[in-house]
């Protein structure tokens, strides 16, 4: 469904990795399926067996959080929660407690506007897409009513519980930005110094730099499929939200797929948020609340985090950033975007 998915993982972004490096230089990288998308990581300066290993190790972090987080296997930690919200305190695994602590700040940091509650407002849109007709406003507002991340109560050690039956959790603006901070200490234990994990093209940490290089060189996309500029990442987390990579259609009416929290409705114009920071999951928090704050209090907020820059690309390609974007990621912009394949 398009706005499960919208909401869930952040689409129609960017991300294409441009390296040059000396033939001396092992470079090995993979691509597999997890959490819902691809997750593809390139490791520099390991020989092939060594890097195998490691290759197994990162992916297993994806897969076992996958299998704890995802609202699509009836058997998630996660879907258990919402199928027993309103009964009480749950036992779950401890990277769930770890994971919804994280979220609740982040919620209250990003003014409600990065919400992992927004669930029954989701369903809400999913079945407006289907009947082919909006929402009333009686329903929206009963949708809003089991919308608030202040009703999870997490004991750590002791489990987590939803105070409202029929609220429902969606870490799937999250989760990948976490599994990326997860396997930052496997990367250590592994003595790797140089990789590139780039989940789906919307979530991505950048350790080190390809040797020779400054850094790991990618290419920004805009909200209209044409190339906003190049960014240079080394021991950075990047996040990229777009409004409008895709749409449905309602009763005549086109629908971005990212809904608002605070409102419950779907933002209508295109943009796109893209974020620096030294943690993937704040990265994406903030990357979806540049998306729906207004310009000005999006920027601020991010450029108000440590270690955190922002660049917001409108649809009619205005580009806007915190003051220490530009150094940040050595932003080179394309003075005439030149159209997307």
């Amino acid at each position: 469904m398009i706005f499960r998915t919208a909401c869930v993982a952040l689409l129609s972004l960017m991300t294409h990795a441009c390296v040059t490096t000396p033939i001396s230089e092992p470079v090995i990288s993979d691509g597999r399926y997890t959490m819902g998308t691809v997750l593809e990581i390139t490791l520099e300066g390991l020989e092939p067996q060594p890097a195998v290993r490691a290759l197994d190790d990162l992916y297993e972090v994806a897969t076992r959080l996958d299998r704890l987080l995802s609202i699509y296997d009836p058997e998630s930690d996660v879907s258990r929660l919402n199928r027993t919200a309103g009964r009480g305190r749950q036992p779950v695994d401890a990277e769930v407690e770890v994971i919804l602590e994280r979220s609740i700040a982040y919620s209250e940091l990003t003014q409600g506007a990065f919400d992992v509650t927004i669930g029954p407002v989701v369903d809400l849109w999913v079945a407006a897409a289907e009947r082919d007709a909006p929402p009333t406003a009686l329903e929206l507002a009963a949708a809003r009513e089991r919308v608030d991340p202040n009703r999870i109560s997490v004991v750590s050690g002791e489990g987590v519980s939803l105070s409202e039956a029929g609220m429902k959790l969606d870490l799937g603006g999250i989760a990948k930005g976490y599994a990326l901070d997860r396997m930052l200490p496997l990367l250590e234990r592994h003595g790797i110094e140089r990789a590139l994990l780039n989940f789906g093209q919307s979530s991505t940490w950048a350790v080190g730099a390809p040797a020779g290089s400054a850094g790991w060189r990618l290419l920004v996309r805009g909200p209209e499929g044409r190339f906003a500029g190049m960014i240079t990442l080394r021991d950075q987390a990047l996040s990229v939200s777009g409004s409008q990579g895709q749409w449905v259609e309602i009763g005549g009416r086109r629908y971005g797929h990212i809904i608002d929290p605070r409102s419950g409705k779907p933002l209508m114009r295109a943009r796109q948020a893209v974020v620096v920071s030294r943690r993937a999951s704040l990265a994406e928090a903030l990357s979806l609340a540049l998306l729906v704050l207004d310009a000005d209090t999006g920027l601020a907020l991010v450029g108000a985090q440590p270690d955190c820059e922002g660049l917001l690309i409108e649809g009619d390609g205005e580009l806007r950033s915190t003051p220490g974007w530009d150094a940040a990621v050595q932003f080179e912009p394309f003075p005439e975007p030149p159209k997307a394949p």
